[in-house]
């Protein structure tokens, strides 16, 4: 109960932050999906997409798809964004270090605001997803599961993005050269079955693309659930959450 004493210490600012702005958060969370649901799920009129041997109709492919997307986008700006101006505007993040709280729980607390804010923001699309398309949408316990990973690896990405540079403009060029890639490359707008082998081999190097096919896999609930692709997403989870620990233990922030 200690270390989620201390778990809950270091989420409580963040989560009353959430709590007084969730109007601003929940619009600014679901323009950009809805957006890209009407481009690219209305507006391309594309026809069926085959997966593992199914035809499944592109709209159907495509919102799993962008939940994906909703999972990364929301998770990693909430928790970047936030550590970011706290360490270099309010300089509020150095006071909490020295604080009597562990590195893992001032980790995981970090990630409360960057999960909550993508978990409703997905919630909030599949009941959308669902209303236009419901014989493909499945609310299963493997598709909550993806969800939950896919968010927490994504809030640990926004923490090492966000530890890691050492002014708002390396942030918005971190997100130019790793977010930006692979909101439009990792599966969510099209198969990666159907690009080059060696293609194949560096979209799955990156953690949107695991994301993207548990969650279609989970929703659509009509083939095999790839689980080496939940291991593969667990390992990104766990090697972001290295990577913070160190940087703060070698006290770069």
């Amino acid at each position: 109960m200690s270390f989620l004493t201390e778990v809950y210490a270091v989420a409580w600012s963040d989560i009353r932050f959430m709590r007084h702005n969730v109007r601003n958060i929940l619009i600014s969370s679901l323009m950009l999906p809805i957006l890209y649901l009407l481009a690219f799920g209305y507006g391309l009129k594309a026809g069926d997409v085959e997966i593992e041997g199914h035809m499944i109709p592109y709209l159907d492919f495509v919102i799993p798809g962008i939940i994906a997307l909703t999972s990364l986008s929301s998770s990693f700006s909430s928790t970047s964004t936030r550590m970011n101006v706290q360490r270099l505007y309010y300089r509020s993040f150095d006071e909490m270090m020295m604080c009597p709280l562990s590195n893992s729980a001032i980790i995981i607390g970090k990630t409360a605001l960057g999960m909550c804010r993508s978990l409703l923001s997905c919630s909030l699309m599949f009941i959308i997803g669902y209303v236009l398309e419901p014989s493909y949408m499945n609310l299963t316990p493997l598709l909550v599961v993806s969800v939950l990973l896919a968010c927490f690896t994504f809030s640990l990405l926004g923490e090492t993005a966000a530890l890691m540079v050492k002014s708002h403009q390396a942030m918005s060029t971190f997100s130019s050269l790793v977010i930006t890639p692979m909101t439009f490359l990792c599966g969510t707008f099209f198969s990666v079955a159907a690009l080059p082998e060696v293609l194949q081999g560096l979209l799955y190097a990156l953690p949107l693309t695991e994301a993207s096919v548990c969650i279609r896999a989970a929703a659509l609930d009509v083939y095999a659930f790839p689980y080496w692709a939940l291991g593969v997403l667990a390992l990104f989870a766990l090697a972001f959450y290295l990577i913070d620990l160190y940087l703060i233990k070698n006290r770069k922030i």
